[in-house]
């Protein structure tokens, strides 16, 4: 942290969740501080967000993970503005050449034509509907979402096709959809889970700079709830010695805010996170970074992370078993859980192809 190289100054990433910009892990060559005697007190200007604009040639993306509950995900971008410190995702922007990061926040990738990729992907005569995931490696409600319209592009069609979604988000911009997500609701086809993962907006400012404050999220629960849309709450992450504590209040404000379900999972340090999470919180908690990591470790046999599907979202040994039984006990005593909706995928219709010409009916 004390390397210019590496350390990004605090007046530069006000606003910013990582508090560093490292090298990207695929890169062959790392960025090294040298003084060259030019010492010349330049004012750097504050880190801006950037948006490049993508195009794939396909936009769903299949999954085979058996801990992961959904086969289809769609990623409207890559990289998030909500700058999480502790997001799993981060590591996957250095496929991009870019570091996992202050890039992962700062330069996003759009995807505006994935509307149009995904209705000719659903017309495809072997296409088998099984619900979509929106939202499972970085939000599709992130800032630059109330530009761009990408995730309500893809809803729309979604709802036109009479296709299962499934949103996960820590934005209040998903109330914008209501009127889309509510049609399907009626018809069993979309279900949100909204991430909580501290009721203190301090704690939350520190984590989760750009994102909804706690109390914005749960407003968002009752919304959504009070729509028709069943909500689930997920308590992600559950960081050992800085937010464990809260998992009962935050499940009992979540379902007194109309939540049906709830769900949590153990921070997870894939590949570079697990030094970045380390500046944070030599930045923000320096008194509790062993402690942290000692309890993580026990939860993950010994190492920083273990990648194992069994054990990857909930961890081993006692600590895991734990917040695990904390968890169910709370859930149960609220009545969280007591069914698991399953979305249908019996009223898909494919998507007609456009020709010119006008139906006789």
């Amino acid at each position: 942290m004390d390397d210019p190289a590496y350390r990004v100054e605090m007046d530069r990433r006000r606003g910013r969740g990582a508090v560093a910009n490292p090298t990207g892990r695929c890169e062959p060559a790392r960025r090294e501080s040298f003084d060259d005697g030019w010492d010349i007190g330049e004012e750097l200007l504050p880190l801006p967000t950037e948006v490049i604009i993508e195009k794939p040639r396909t936009i769903i993306t299949k999954n085979d993970s058996p801990d992961i509950l959904f086969e289809k995900s769609i990623n409207p971008y890559r990289g998030c503005e909500h700058g999480c410190s502790y997001c799993f995702a981060r590591p996957t922007h250095a496929y991009q050449g870019l570091s996992s990061g202050l890039d992962f926040e700062t330069k996003i990738f759009a995807k505006p034509n994935a509307a149009e990729l995904l209705e000719k992907e659903l017309r495809a005569p072997n296409y088998q509907p099984t619900t979509i995931a929106l939202g499972a490696n970085t939000d599709p409600y992130q800032p630059v979402e109330r530009k761009f319209r990408i995730t309500r592009s893809v809803l729309e069609v979604l709802n036109r096709a009479n296709h299962p979604v499934g949103i996960v988000t820590k934005s209040a911009l998903v109330t914008r959809d209501i009127d889309l997500l509510s049609q399907m609701a009626d018809k069993q086809l979309a279900k949100v889970a909204i991430s909580i993962t501290t009721l203190d907006p301090k704690l939350a400012r520190r984590m989760e700079p750009r994102a909804a404050t706690p109390a914005k999220r749960l407003e968002t629960v009752r919304r959504l709830s009070e729509a028709g849309i069943p909500v689930t709450v997920l308590v992600a992450p559950i960081i050992p010695a800085i937010n464990d504590h809260e998992i009962e209040a935050i499940l009992k404000a979540s379902q007194q805010a109309g939540a049906q379900e709830a769900g949590y999972v153990l921070l997870r340090l894939p590949h570079d996170l697990k030094d970045l999470m380390r500046d944070w919180l030599v930045e923000h908690y320096p008194d509790k970074l062993k402690h942290v990591f000692s309890l993580l470790q026990e939860a993950r046999g010994g190492k920083d992370y273990d990648s194992g599907w069994s054990t990857r979202q909930s961890g081993v040994g006692p600590y895991a078993w734990m917040i695990g039984r904390r968890f169910e006990t709370a859930a149960e005593r609220l009545g969280l859980n007591k069914r698991n909706l399953s979305l249908r995928k019996d009223l898909f219709k494919s998507p007609a192809k456009e020709t010119g010409q006008l139906s006789l009916f």
